[in-house]
């Protein structure tokens, strides 16, 4: 989802939280959007979103972000969230070795389902427990360079990195939004018939002038 928009907001990008349930998706979202955490906070059921607005590179950028909710009895109903999605943030629990060998399994469904040209961030939550650590962070940034993944390690509860992956994912998309606008742009400009209303001068071989008027 990248509409444009002439008033409140510049675009307008879909996100999707994607990943193992109980990794931290719900307060990625809420710390991001809200300032907020909650220890306490209950398993996702079905999807949430929440939204919020942010400068990049001088425009005003609304991020719309999905929380989807990580137990497979919910997948048949979030795989349509997907859909129109730009970018997501797929979260694993650095405390948690299984919830980061299912990182392949998401990449398949978002893949799958998902626009090919979607910005992916690769988040290794909870960093703020490193005495409970089960995947190392080189182990993060290898599997991340592996499958073509921007990588950080996020705590939600101390509200570190969070604000730095979605801004990350967003500017990426701006600029892909940004280059295929001049593209089509540039491709408008320098190829295709004349516009409506464009006369052409033909001379015959006689050295009169002859007139048409062309329309696309």
């Amino acid at each position: 989802m990248a509409h444009r928009v002439d008033h409140e907001y510049d675009y307008l990008f879909k996100i999707v939280l994607i990943g193992d349930s109980g990794v931290g998706k719900s307060n990625i979202l809420s710390r991001f959007t809200r300032n907020e955490f909650c220890l306490d906070s209950k398993s996702t059921i079905g999807v949430e979103f929440a939204t919020k607005t942010l400068q990049i590179e001088g425009k005003t950028i609304k991020a719309q972000i999905w929380d989807t909710a990580g137990q497979e009895r919910y997948r048949a109903i979030t795989s349509a969230y997907y859909r129109g999605a730009v970018g997501a943030l797929l979260v694993y629990d650095i405390t948690k070795k299984k919830t980061f060998e299912n990182v392949q399994r998401w990449l398949r469904e978002l893949r799958d389902h998902a626009d090919s040209n979607i910005v992916v961030m690769m988040a290794g939550n909870k960093s703020d427990l490193n005495h409970l650590r089960a995947v190392s962070e080189n182990d993060g940034q290898v599997l991340a360079e592996k499958e073509g993944l921007s990588f950080l390690e996020t705590s939600a509860l101390e509200s570190h990195n969070i604000e730095k992956a979605f801004q990350t994912v967003l500017t990426e998309i701006y600029h892909i939004v940004n280059k295929k606008a001049l593209a089509a742009q540039e491709a408008a400009r320098t190829a295709g018939p004349p516009t409506q209303g464009t006369t052409i001068n033909v001379s015959d071989s006689a050295g009169g002038s002859k007139y048409a008027c062309c329309s696309s």
